[in-house]
């Protein structure tokens, strides 16, 4: 018999400007999202992911300390909390991303997995944190430290990569030999350069790794930042690197696919890149 499984995405646009409070912020994104998530356990959605930072604004293009007010703690804040509710609510495993506070003064980008009887598995920090022009993530993360953890859900083994680490060859591996069978990948990415690479990086990973992957992406703008345009197009690629469900660039959507497990065996028995890997030849990846 088959293991087909239900996957959802939600992409949402921000609903204030960044002269909102943190906690109005944090109100009005879960607000929005949660009609969305209700649809999706209605539906059936076994696995659903939410974007990056998703209870607020995208707001690393500043450098203000304001925003570390949007931080919390993980397990025990209160939206990892509240989504452990509708997790068991709807038997969902949920991979929810915040802005988590571990102790004052340190905060790191993360994504917390709940699983479908709500209870907590565990989180990923975010480990690759970009510093360039727009993306001034250093002033609010640090870098993760929890390596590349795969969780056991009741559905799946489910790994998350988030937003920037998708230019990162070597955590979607890591993730694979860790067990994935489908990686996440919740992000914050404006048009421009990352346009055309947003669906050739991550089919790629799943291609050479053999497991799906589920890209989220925001849409519209925010202000008063104004980077650009937050383009959607939220999508599940399958083991052979083919994007098999997108959604739309512009609107809030729930995107849900029936995603078959058993093609991850098919896939890695006919193209063998774990059997074929040399890793006693790449000590130089690791030399700084």
């Amino acid at each position: 018999m088959s293991r087909i499984i239900k996957s959802g995405l939600i992409q949402v646009g921000c609903r204030l400007d960044g002269s909102a409070s943190c906690h109005e912020h944090r109100n009005a994104m879960l607000e929005a999202h949660i009609p969305w998530i209700e649809k999706a356990g209605k539906m059936g959605v076994q696995i659903l992911s939410l974007q990056e930072v998703f209870n607020g604004p995208y707001f690393c293009p500043s450098q203000d300390p304001k925003w570390y007010g949007l931080a919390e703690a993980v397990p025990h804040g209160p939206t990892t909390q509240l989504m452990c509710e509708y997790a068991k609510k709807y038997n969902m495993v949920i991979v929810v991303p915040v802005y988590e506070e571990e102790m004052p003064g340190v905060y790191y980008n993360t994504a917390a997995v709940i699983d479908a009887d709500g209870k907590y598995l565990g989180k990923y920090r975010k480990n690759h944190i970009p510093q360039v022009a727009g993306f001034w993530e250093k002033f609010f993360f640090k870098p993760g430290n929890l390596g590349y953890p795969v969780f056991k859900t009741a559905y799946a083994q489910v790994g998350v990569y988030i937003c920037y680490d998708r230019h990162f060859p070597e955590g979607a591996r890591a993730l694979g030999l860790n067990g994935a069978e489908i990686v996440f990948n919740p992000s914050a990415t404006v048009a421009g350069l990352s346009r055309s690479l947003w669906e050739l990086e991550q089919p790629a990973h799943a291609a050479a790794n053999g497991y799906f992957v589920g890209a989220i992406n925001r849409v519209g703008k925010e202000s008063p930042w104004n980077i650009g345009e937050f383009y959607g197009s939220s999508y599940f690629a399958n083991p052979m690197g083919k994007i098999v469900k997108q959604a739309s660039a512009k609107e809030d959507e729930l995107l849900v696919a029936d995603l078959n497990l058993d093609e991850i065996r098919e896939v890695r028995n006919l193209w063998q890149f774990y059997r074929d890997r040399r890793p006693e030849t790449y000590s130089p990846l690791t030399q700084a």
